[in-house]
């Protein structure tokens, strides 16, 4: 049987990104068969690569190796390194013809500094005029904050989402990465769509994505709803504006919880089988959705008190087998745990050459007729050889120069 052909092959990918969205975006777009070059500069590298997500032992904080970074092994699988200063006149010349030699264009740089360095869509296209930019600034390209700098916070509170999300008592949060692997998720897809496009036309693409906007784009239900009622959404915890039971419940334990919603009369009258308290759905406080949302606060100490006195993994089991929805909130150990990740292979094992074997997360799909690339991170400069002699043409000579001048490392 002959080798399955994954989508993207045959597509390359110049990788002018750091830290997270545009990184994941162009590993998604990896595992889909494209070869991505990552191009760094050796002087001042992907922030990520010296990132650790976890307490570090150590009394005195000590420096992550340049290869180590854990953020930077997840977010890089199976692109090649290239390592070039960007702040000469060689380093330029070598980055465009890279960005010249390949289909597609990604960087998640401050809004012009691409045009800046002579690497902006319309100067790219004057050498190929098919080729496909994908630009994923802050706030977009144009508009009067199009050069304002951001991250991940940033991103989640201009687009909208902190506000709304946090308990109603209490100040707006921010949810870390996430808004940075939708963005990521995102772009790739706008990436693949534009791939799609010039297939049947022939034609290139810029991709002005606005990191801010990807944001507000996955809550639109809720800007949808101020448009037609002028009510601004408030946070509200864990409940729902309808259902109710609707929560995270404390387990047993230290630092267990239950996720449990109830949709129906039908599946609360199975809940309260289940909890052993079935006259709960003949209650007059808890007979209708209405009723229950009404009375949550009683519901939810009825509810919060069966779970906290007993094991969350066991409730969880009786709950699902009842037919409701009801899951555990998981850590990182209970998620390295979790039989049925395992089953399906969600987390990829690659041999570090620093670290030994490393277990990441690998993406959320499968394909009924292909194999994921699923390859460890480049490491820094690792395929400096191949860029510049194999895809560029330079000799042997030229090549040691660059190094000598420290264009390249």
């Amino acid at each position: 049987m002959q080798d399955s052909v994954l989508p993207l092959e045959g597509v390359r990918v110049a990788d002018f990104c750091w830290v997270w969205i545009g990184p994941y975006c162009c590993k998604l777009l990896s595992m889909l068969g494209a070869e991505v070059i990552k191009v760094e500069g050796h002087k001042r590298t992907d922030l990520t690569r010296h990132s650790v997500t976890w307490p570090l032992a150590d009394l005195v904080t000590s420096e992550v190796p340049t290869n180590q970074g854990m953020a930077f092994n997840a977010l890089n699988m199976n692109k090649k390194s290239v390592t070039l200063d960007l702040t000469t006149l060689e380093g330029l010349e070598l980055a465009r013809r890279i960005a010249t030699l390949s289909d597609v264009v990604v960087d998640n740089m401050r809004a012009g500094f691409m045009e800046k360095i002579g690497l902006g869509y319309q100067q790219l296209r004057r050498w190929r005029p098919d080729i496909i930019v994908v630009s994923c600034s802050s706030r977009g390209l144009k508009g009067p904050e199009s050069s304002y700098a951001g991250y991940a916070t940033i991103h989640h509170a201009v687009g909208g989402a902190s506000y709304i999300t946090g308990y109603p008592d209490d100040a707006p949060c921010n949810s870390s990465a996430d808004p940075d692997l939708i963005n990521g998720t995102t772009a790739a897809y706008a990436t693949v769509a534009a791939l799609y496009h010039r297939m049947r036309t022939g034609e290139g693409q810029h991709i002005d994505y606005s990191q801010c906007e990807g944001v507000s784009s996955y809550i639109g239900d809720l800007l949808l709803g101020y448009e037609m009622t002028s009510e601004v959404p408030e946070r509200m915890g864990n409940v729902h504006p309808v259902y109710a039971p609707h929560n995270v419940y404390r387990c047993w334990g230290v630092d267990r919880w239950l996720a449990l919603e109830v949709h129906s009369d039908e599946e609360f009258a199975i809940l309260a089988g289940v909890i052993g308290k079935p006259e709960l759905a003949r209650d007059s406080r808890f007979a209708d959705m209405a009723s229950r949302k009404q009375n949550e606060a009683e519901l939810d100490r009825i509810i919060g008190a069966w779970t906290r006195e007993r094991d969350r993994d066991w409730m969880v089991d009786e709950l699902c087998q009842a037919g409701l929805a009801a899951a555990p909130s998981r850590d990182a150990r209970d998620l390295y745990a979790d039989p049925h990740l395992r089953a399906r292979g969600a987390f990829v094992t690659i041999d570090h050459p620093e670290l030994g074997e490393l277990e990441l997360v690998g993406v959320p799909w499968k394909m009924s007729d292909g194999q994921l690339a699923t390859n460890r991170a480049p490491l820094l400069g690792e395929h400096n050889d191949y860029v510049l002699r194999q895809l560029l043409g330079l000799s042997e000579a030229e090549v040691a120069d660059l190094r000598r001048d420290e264009v390249v490392m």
